[in-house]
């Protein structure tokens, strides 16, 4: 993006960006997308692990949250340690998959197969068959960007997303060209840091840092 086009702020606003914790469907691998499906068991102590540690490196002023329920979940134990009251932000809600929300990715495979190998090799390219493409979600994620960071000047703040939508906020940030989408990690739980410049630029600080969390098998999908 050209600095132009981007607000000038009094002072940078820090992005604390994280995913929200697992779930069964990740263990499954479906298409969850908007569909409000739970944490489970390990998902909880993700959220928990994540919870403590940006109480401890941070004093964030303000939380926001998908409004999907996982991720007011992994929200509300962040706002439990944090003293935070969270607040539902329709711009970072996940990707609408469409046809495919709430199915298993071999029953995409064997109904869709020319649309989910677009998805994999080009997703730049691709709408799902009545969703989303990746270039919608950049115009909310550019819109939530500028209008948080001019909202909350000089402050830090939690922003409680998706692997898609988080990928598309750092594409976005980055200026990283849709097609890389599948080069960005995001782990459950994972944090990070990006910063909003006072020229209109980011920085990004820290990317799908999971250190926070007790070991590998908490890393999941």
């Amino acid at each position: 993006m050209s600095e132009t086009n981007q607000p000038h702020l009094e002072a940078p606003c820090t992005f604390i960006l994280v995913r929200h914790g697992e779930t069964a469907s990740n263990v499954t691998n479906t298409f969850r997308g908007r569909t409000d499906v739970p944490l489970n068991e390990a998902g909880k102590a993700q959220a928990e692990a994540l919870a403590k540690r940006i109480a401890s490196e941070w004093q964030p002023n303000a939380l926001y949250t998908s409004p999907v329920y996982r991720a007011i979940q992994t929200a509300l134990t962040i706002g439990k340690h944090s003293g935070l009251t969270v607040t539902p932000y329709p711009g970072i809600i996940d990707i609408d998959f469409g046809a495919w929300t709430g199915l298993p990715f071999d029953e995409v495979k064997r109904r869709w197969p020319d649309e989910l190998d677009l998805w994999i090799r080009h997703p730049g390219q691709t709408r799902i068959p009545g969703g989303e493409m990746l270039v919608d979600m950049r115009i909310r994620a550019q819109q939530s960007l500028r209008e948080l960071a001019k909202r909350h000047t000089g402050q830090t703040i939690v922003l409680v997303g998706h692997t898609v939508i988080n990928r598309v906020i750092i594409m976005e940030a980055m200026d990283i060209p849709d097609d890389h989408f599948w080069y960005i990690g995001q782990d459950t739980c994972a944090l990070n840091l990006i910063r909003a410049e006072v020229n209109g630029n980011y920085s990004l600080l820290l990317l799908n840092d999971t250190c926070h969390l007790l070991s590998n098998t908490q890393k999941t999908r």
